[in-house]
């Protein structure tokens, strides 16, 4: 469950995308901000999610990219991603979309949420990340309105994740 990223924004990301080496980078259509990760589900299960979502009532949300980060497993970055400056709102959205999730008889994943757009993905055989997040530390884009979020199918390729869109849900 996510909030897409306008094509503008997404456009201005793709802008910082290079310099690792050996890192896969995403592509537009996959630039998004994970509200709740649900796994893997079966029919039924994402029905059920469907409309628990429907039920999410929430308003507009002003979201502003703000500086970079990685992620780290056993000391080694995993992914690099771009953040979201501090906003309760979303936060607030990401608990509703959370009890959505419950509701729907879904584990939900016990992480801290931290509110980024992926964009790239990391394996042993990339470069380091250091010059990069120097480079990209002040990132800062203008704000903007998000007016839904929708539900999104992970299916995994050969070139790595691809979403497609399943339902939407707009914010009021």
């Amino acid at each position: 469950v996510a909030l897409p990223v306008p094509q503008h924004i997404a456009e201005a990301l793709l802008d910082t995308m290079e310099g690792i080496a050996g890192a896969r980078w995403q592509d537009a259509a996959n630039l998004h901000i994970t509200l709740s990760f649900v796994g893997e589900v079966t029919r039924h299960q994402a029905e059920d999610l469907s409309a628990a979502l429907e039920s999410v009532a929430w308003r507009d949300l002003a979201l502003r990219i703000a500086g970079v980060g990685t992620f780290e497993k056993k000391g080694r970055p995993t992914a690099v991603w771009a953040g979201l400056a501090e906003n309760g709102d979303l936060i607030d959205l990401h608990i509703r979309v959370t009890n959505a999730c419950r509701r729907a008889g879904l584990a939900v994943e016990a992480r801290k949420f931290v509110p980024h757009v992926t964009l790239a993905r990391l394996n042993s055989a990339a470069a380091s990340v250091g010059e990069w997040l120097v480079a990209n530390s002040s990132l800062s884009l203008a704000p903007w309105q998000a007016d839904g979020f929708a539900l999104y199918e992970s299916r995994l390729e050969s070139g790595g994740s691809r979403y497609e869109q399943l339902a939407r849900y707009p914010l009021a």
